[in-house]
């Protein structure tokens, strides 16, 4: 069978995967979701010509070193001055406040002398204006566009729009399966010869953090019976995960499994390592991924394939993720036939990305890819490589 490159598996993958809705929330709770519609401002910001200053609201033409002025009352953030600033008249203004009828300059308060009732001009005064106009900030109509995923500063921007609740993309409930009889959850007590799960807690600490919510259901054990009672389980779920049971060995019968349940498979076996016994397709209406039992395997895999397909999820593009340009920190012998994504750690040298990929690759050591910040890719057949050559990384 004639492996899929992982460009063309991702293009496939994210063929599977589509939006799954939209909900309202308050905008307190909006911080890190999609932007489901675009958002326009119905007022601009400010929506009066506001002091950037403090000090006193005057006309320019009555600024004049040495020229004495009448306070005539105040202007602070939330309550203007009603009057207008006449000639030979100051009001007293604040960071934010409007700016009153007739004043067109604020002479900071650095450059006045007050006394009770008065202010004297003072020599060398600045100039400026300090004034910001109605809708500097943004104008009335000004648009946020969807789809986005929102920020600190997207928040703090819809905030002065007056969005108290904003349409986002409902978050995708992703079913996760372990299998495998050699797994028990961490916290419990093992037999001797099994070993705690932990593929099925990373992917779901993944697929939050890409804004779904995961559902962790009982690891199910190699048994059709157990397989079968798992996919009975993930009713209501958006896109379903299995972890483990998808390579070639005997008791790896999660894709016999899943075809006898409903499984349409689009395709199996990635030219990629570590990962190549990735498979995906549709469990009735639902995308399903099986990734490999490895945990390096399924985390890598996580990173290059779910987070995308969270991505589509979501509405936005679910593009392959982003690789960066980097110098080689260690010399490495000629790539095989398969796409390799090497842990390794990136550091900075002055002008420079080094990334030096970890001797030690082997896919279930979670201990190195703890240590790791990057993954090191290199394509099929990729030649020797020396140190300080260029090459590509993504972020992890």
């Amino acid at each position: 069978m004639t492996l899929l490159s992982v460009a063309e598996a991702h293009a496939r993958l994210m063929g599977l995967f589509s939006s799954v809705g939209t909900e309202e929330v308050p905008l307190a709770a909006a911080a890190g979701r999609v932007l489901a519609r675009d958002v326009v401002a119905a007022r601009p910001q400010p929506p009066f010509p506001a002091s950037a200053m403090d000090g006193y609201a005057i006309r320019a033409q009555d600024a004049k070193t040495g020229a004495r002025l009448k306070i005539v009352g105040t202007s602070v953030a939330g309550a203007r001055f009603a009057g207008t600033v006449g000639a030979g008249e100051a009001v007293r203004i604040f960071t934010g406040a409007p700016v009153p009828e007739g004043a067109d300059m604020i002479l900071i308060q650095e450059d006045a002398d007050r006394t009770s009732d008065s202010i004297t001009v003072r020599d060398g005064y600045d100039r400026s204006r300090f004034i910001r106009s109605a809708g500097a900030d943004f104008e009335q109509g000004a648009r946020m566009s969807a789809p986005r995923r929102l920020g600190v500063k997207d928040i703090a921007l819809l905030a002065a729009m007056g969005m108290g609740t904003v349409a986002v993309s409902r978050r995708p409930r992703i079913a996760v399966i372990p299998t495998g009889d050699e797994l028990v959850m961490p916290g419990e007590v093992p037999e001797r010869d099994q070993i705690y799960a932990s593929n099925n807690l990373a992917l779901k600490a993944l697929l939050e953090s890409a804004g779904a919510e995961a559902q962790l259901l009982p690891i199910a054990r190699d048994t059709p019976e157990s397989l079968a009672g798992a996919f009975d389980l993930v009713s209501g779920a958006d896109a379903i995960v299995t972890l483990g049971g998808a390579s070639v060995g005997d008791f790896d019968i999660v894709q016999a499994t899943a075809l006898a349940k409903g499984l349409t498979l689009d395709f199996y076996r990635v030219a990629m390592r570590p990962g190549k016994p990735l498979m995906a397709g549709r469990f009735a209406d639902v995308p399903l991924v099986g990734l490999p039992g490895n945990p390096v395997s399924a985390i890598v895999c996580g990173h290059l394939f779910l987070k995308p397909a969270v991505e589509r999820m979501l509405g936005l593009s679910g593009e392959r993720a982003r690789s960066h340009a980097g110098r080689l920190g260690c010399a490495l012998g000629r790539n095989g036939p398969r796409a390799h994504y090497m842990r390794a750690f990136v550091d900075t040298d002055r002008d420079a990305w080094i990334c030096t990929p970890f001797p030690r690759q082997d896919s279930a050591l979670l201990s190195v890819l703890a240590d790791s910040n990057a993954l090191l890719v290199r394509e099929p057949h990729d030649p020797e490589r020396q140190i300080g050559d260029l090459v590509e990384f993504i972020w992890i």
